[in-house]
């Protein structure tokens, strides 16, 4: 049974953790996939500078270290700026999957341009840096926002209404005045709104986490993985150095 572990990118538990979980209810894998959810035990508040990205590549990074000795096949990770993606990936020998360059790519087979929709103006360095890494500004129409601050444990639970509607109208705009073919959710913490917008919109909307479990099952079945060449492994590896650094954080609570 190929096994799939999902990197939480906060120390979530309980019913926030269930709502990370309802990607996979609607990723349309093969019913001898096993998905498992584990939140990182210490991060940032938010991914909104240098100082935050730091931190949330080193708690990613731990939360995922022992990932191939405990079985798992595959990792994902629940954050369209792929955090921990490259380090994790130097790491370990099964395949890492990132979201955000995985939607990107995809796009690219759906249509020739394609825009972003996130939450608000201080995700989209992180769009642009995932972008500027693929080389693919140019095919990027927009990154358009809804202007509210994202909820990174409860998510939309309860402002549906509210979001669902405005997330429209900024996809409607990078539609008809920005050229977009396709419409990429800028986070996982969207995921709620991706039904509710393909219904409504004459463009396919790629749906980021869902898409990543999908691609990771495919490479898992073909015996792919990151190359080497791209992504070496250490010289001498830090497992317990990292180990030590999150556990100290994880008592950390100001």
């Amino acid at each position: 049974m190929p096994r799939i572990l999902v990197i939480v990118p906060a120390p979530v538990s309980g019913e926030q953790l269930e709502l990370r979980r309802a990607q996979a209810a609607v990723a349309g894998l093969p019913e001898d996939v096993e998905v498992d959810y584990r939140a990182v035990r210490a991060s940032a508040d938010n991914q909104v500078s240098h100082h935050d990205y730091a931190l949330s590549e080193i708690c990613i990074l731990e939360a995922g270290l022992s990932a191939e000795e405990e079985g798992y096949d595959a990792v994902c990770i629940d954050t369209v700026s792929d955090s921990g993606v490259n380090t994790l990936r130097s790491m370990l020998d099964i395949p890492v999957v990132g979201p955000g360059r995985t939607s990107y790519l995809v796009a690219l087979m759906l249509g020739n341009r394609f825009s972003v929709v996130t939450m608000w103006d201080r995700w989209k360095p992180l769009v642009k840096k995932t972008l500027t890494d693929l080389q693919m500004l140019d095919r990027c129409a927009s990154i358009r926002t809804i202007g509210m601050e994202p909820d990174t444990r409860g998510l939309l639970e309860g402002k549906e209404d509210e979001t669902f509607s405005k997330m429209l109208e900024a996809a409607r705009l990078c539609i008809d005045e920005d050229g977009a073919e396709v419409i990429c959710l800028g986070s996982t913490t969207m995921h709620d709104a991706a039904e509710f917008l393909t219904a409504r919109l004459e463009v396919p909307v790629v749906n980021p986490g869902p898409l990543s479990y999908q691609v990771a099952s495919l490479l898992i079945r073909l015996r792919l993985a990151q190359s080497r060449a791209a992504w070496p492994s250490p010289v001498k590896p830090k497992e317990e150095m990292i180990r030590a650094m999150i556990e100290a954080a994880a008592g950390f609570t100001e």
